[in-house]
């Protein structure tokens, strides 16, 4: 469930420092936007940002990019930046179809899916962001021993993401059904605003890591 329309919330985006506003101008300039050679790591869906905030905290040499296309729960992860003021951090507000147009060949390390939204009609199966579709997409922006991590509580879309991925051309490398039961892929995890609740709430929660 999103945030409620937040009142002056794209305007208050479009100003921030910390928001890139019309990203497809720099396409294959990201480390120029950073000042530094350091890998660039993307999440999709960023929400509120905790997850990838963290990340950027605990990881100062490497760059991260948030992407979210609803203001309403970006301007809460740019109020959360004003106090933090990293370095390492950028913000994007668009839609993740636009992702070509914004990143060029193999300029990202590594991209974080978390908590996606399922759309659970099969006439949206394209839109959900662990469709074939959209691993074509990573596969132009990703390196080629990049990697992508996914996670959710939605056991129909993790079931169809482990049968989309291979049918995109990319590998499983592991994956699990219970992540906070998994010692090993739950190592260094950082949960996200979604997978606090839903945890919470006693729902399973599933990761899978791909590569080509």
């Amino acid at each position: 469930m999103r945030l409620r329309n937040v009142p002056g919330s794209r305007e208050a985006i479009a100003e921030s420092e910390y928001t890139i506003n019309e990203p497809e101008l720099n396409k294959g300039k990201w480390k120029e936007i950073f000042g530094n050679d350091n890998p660039i790591r993307i999440e999709i869906g960023m929400g509120k940002g905790k997850f990838i905030t963290t990340l950027a905290q605990q990881n100062p040499d490497i760059n991260y990019i948030g992407i979210e296309k609803f203001s309403s729960v970006l301007i809460r992860a740019i109020e959360k930046m004003e106090e933090l003021e990293l370095t390492n951090l950028k913000f994007i507000r668009m839609d993740a179809e636009k992702i070509e147009d914004t990143f060029n060949k193999e300029e990202i390390d590594k991209i974080y899916l978390n908590f996606s939204d399922p759309w659970p009609k099969d006439r949206h199966a394209k839109r959900r962001l662990t469709s074939k579709e959209f691993f074509k997409r990573y596969d132009n922006i990703l390196k080629k021993d990049g990697v992508v991590e996914f996670k959710t509580d939605n056991n129909d879309l993790f079931d169809f993401s482990l049968e989309q991925i291979p049918e995109a051309g990319w590998n499983i490398v592991e994956y699990t059904r219970d992540l906070h039961n998994n010692e090993k892929m739950n190592e260094g995890n950082i949960m996200t605003e979604y997978e606090e609740r839903f945890s919470k709430m006693g729902n399973n929660i599933n990761k899978l890591i791909a590569n080509r």
